[in-house]
């Protein structure tokens, strides 16, 4: 067995019925929704360079693709699936990394975000640097939401004012990463210098120590 995970490309538009069946499959499954989109959206988003696919050599193994919102200002990682005998595998993971890594290669000011119900995936998203956020922070594209109709809890959201469902919203701020990232970068600068004080303070110690020993030995005329 090989694995392959790649941006999907021409090649692999003959999964696309297989890519959404595995979809609904999946929503029947776990009682909860994955919007299921149709075959002419899916190849688009392949033949557009917006998807990222795991084959096992000429079999469709997982699927994931990324789509844009509010004049590209929120991107969303979409569609997530992983065929049940290839599960438990890392597969999920690989894939969620790829699509991570196209959509800041190809939006690369743009917040990504999430909508999910999967335990496996917000554990991977928190290891992007994602961030569970309330239905409001994320996109208020009509669009968007619209192609929540689809799931099966939609009732929930409508009931709820679009405010909450039973998704968990998360997000990943390229501006707030950074931030971050340059915060821990200065702790550690500063955590650095400290511990180069410390040890010269103890090499000024251990010499002082070392030279007052000399000394009372000449006093003691101790060899």
């Amino acid at each position: 067995m090989k694995i392959d995970v790649m941006v999907a490309s021409e090649e692999h538009l003959k999964f696309v019925t297989k890519i959404n069946d595995a979809i609904d499959e999946a929503a029947k499954s776990r009682g909860t929704g994955i919007a299921r989109r149709t075959d002419e959206y899916i190849a688009d988003k392949i033949n557009s360079g917006k998807a990222i696919i795991a084959v096992n050599r000429d079999e469709f193994v997982g699927f994931c693709y990324i789509e844009s919102w509010g004049h590209d200002e929120f991107v969303a990682n979409s569609g997530l699936i992983v065929r049940p005998q290839y599960r438990g595998m890392g597969v999920a993971k690989r894939i969620k990394q790829a699509a991570f890594e196209l959509s800041r290669k190809r939006f690369p000011q743009a917040k990504l975000f999430g909508l999910t119900t999967g335990e496996a995936v917000m554990r991977i998203n928190t290891q992007l640097g994602y961030e569970p956020v309330t239905f409001a922070k994320l996109t208020d594209d009509e669009q968007f939401w619209a192609g929540c109709r689809s799931c099966v809890n939609y009732d929930v959201l409508q009931r709820t004012n679009m405010t909450k469902c039973l998704c968990t919203g998360m997000i990943y701020d390229p501006i707030l990463a950074e931030k971050k990232r340059q915060a821990m970068e200065l702790q550690s600068k500063n955590h650095e210098a400290e511990m180069m004080k410390f040890e010269a303070k103890i090499r000024e110690q251990v010499k002082a120590e070392m030279k007052a020993k000399s000394w009372w030995k000449r006093l003691l005329n101790v060899e």
